[in-house]
């Protein structure tokens, strides 16, 4: 519950800040668009610092990681509450990121350390649902905030959860965990990983944010060559940032390749399905808020029954049957206009929410059911890697495939465009099953044999 809090806080203000930005451009008297470095700021540092933090826990000690973690988000709370101007609200930003790039890995990685095999299910369905509920919750709580409060509320509510987490931290994960590693630091492999995520995800927030495409494009293709590079550095590297044999594990390997286009598809639809409601239907803002708050119902109301659906159909039925709903399930979004009934959108988008956190869930917990405790490190390390680009990814995948629409059906209203939009997402998410469709029948069967906990 810890790192689910901590998970929760840290994907919170990536987000929660959106809602936000006229107001606090209003405060350090710049125009609201020039409030994106905040949030390029923070993502970035994220991306930048995430591959280091297996190397530090592995040095450090996850307790001692975590904690410090903690005092620099916390502090950079603190700093972005106070900021006078952009540039100081920027570099607050830039540290918030620091510590969120330590402080999500690092707990996951002390929870993995510490939860037993059979116990792995429930934790790990505990610690993913804020990724998918946080960023539903960002925008209308940072509006709630903003309209009967102030914006430094945004940042100031994270000093007393800071210090409980702070004092939790200390408690309950283990001392004994505190075991100091001999390898030294790959900077080789840090600086080709750190600036191949940094281009790519600044090409595809220029693609997802109308920017220039030549420049997209450059990023990107620079992004592949500096990958290129980083495998085979780390094929070499006696002592690499990223253990890549871990990709040599059928189960993991799925989680990364498939697993990252379905994550894709899932953070996809909370940016387009507000933008359709509203643009494309005509809905009011606040009706769609409630329309998308739905999503996080059904995210809530499957984590019941997600475990006693692994024990009963095991890894690779569970993600086939929840993928192919969640196709089918974006197909009907596609069919959504004026005339829909209320009830059939609310009912369609409570599944799709179900559907979304059975198939996030299963995929985590996927990945590290047949990873030893020696790669663990590594493996969660590019996990966290990956789960942030996804999102990227996915917003990326949609503005292409609604300029698609635009070009290729000019004459077309714009919820037209939201349909085929959706229709693309459908077909992304057919794809990445292909990969699930490959694993074996028995992919993770001792851990997915295992009781369900007595409640």
């Amino acid at each position: 519950m810890l790192v689910a809090a901590a998970f929760f806080m840290e994907n919170l203000d990536a987000t929660v800040i959106n809602t936000a930005l006229p107001a606090l451009a209003a405060s350090f008297g710049v125009q609201p668009v020039d409030l994106n470095i905040g949030i390029a700021a923070y993502l970035l540092s994220l991306t930048l610092l995430i591959p280091a933090s297996g190397w530090l826990a592995d040095r450090l000690g996850c307790r001692r990681v975590f904690m410090a973690a903690i005092v620099v988000f916390t502090l950079a709370s603190l700093l972005c509450a106070m900021s006078q101007n952009l540039w100081q609200f920027a570099l607050a930003r830039v540290l918030q990121g620091v510590g969120g790039a330590m402080m999500v890995p690092v707990g996951r990685l002390a929870v993995l350390r510490n939860t037993p095999k059979q116990k792995l299910m429930q934790a790990i369905a505990m610690i993913t649902w804020p990724g998918l509920v946080a960023p539903l919750l960002g925008p209308p709580l940072g509006g709630l905030i903003t309209t009967y409060a102030s914006w430094h509320w945004i940042f100031l509510l994270n000093l007393p959860l800071g210090a409980l987490a702070f004092a939790l931290a200390g408690w309950l994960i283990p001392a004994s965990d505190d075991a100091a590693a001999s390898s030294r630091f790959d900077w080789t492999g840090f600086l080709l990983c750190g600036t191949a995520c940094l281009l790519l995800m600044s090409g595809l927030e220029q693609v997802g944010g109308n920017g220039r495409l030549t420049l997209a494009m450059l990023c990107l293709f620079c992004s592949a060559v500096l990958l290129a590079g980083l495998w085979r550095h780390c094929r070499r590297s006696q002592a690499p940032l990223l253990d890549l044999s871990i990709l040599r594990i059928r189960t993991y390997r799925t989680t990364i390749v498939g697993g990252s286009l379905l994550r894709a598809a899932i953070n996809t639809t909370p940016f387009l399905l507000p933008l359709m409601l509203q643009l494309g239907m005509g809905v009011e803002a606040f009706h769609a808020g409630l329309l998308l708050l739905t999503l996080f119902a059904g995210n809530l109301g499957m984590k019941v029954i997600t475990s006693r659906t692994l024990q009963r159909f095991g890894f690779r039925h569970t993600l086939l049957i929840s993928g192919l709903a969640l196709v089918l399930l974006t197909l009907l979004l596609a069919t959504f206009g004026p005339d829909t009934p209320w009830p059939w959108m609310v009912l369609v988008l409570l599944l799709s929410g179900m559907a979304r956190s059975m198939t996030f869930t299963t995929l985590s917990t996927l990945a590290f059911v047949d990873v030893p405790p020696a790669q663990m490190s590594h493996a969660n390390t590019l996990f966290n890697m990956l789960l942030r680009m996804a999102y990227g990814l996915g917003i990326a995948f949609a503005a292409i495939a609604l300029r698609l629409s635009e070009g290729w059906l000019p004459a077309s209203s714009p919820l037209a465009h939201y349909h085929f939009a959706f229709c693309m997402l459908a077909a992304l998410t057919l794809l990445a099953l292909w990969d699930v469709w490959q694993l074996p029948a028995n992919a993770g069967q001792l851990l997915s044999q295992q009781p369900a906990p007595r409640h």
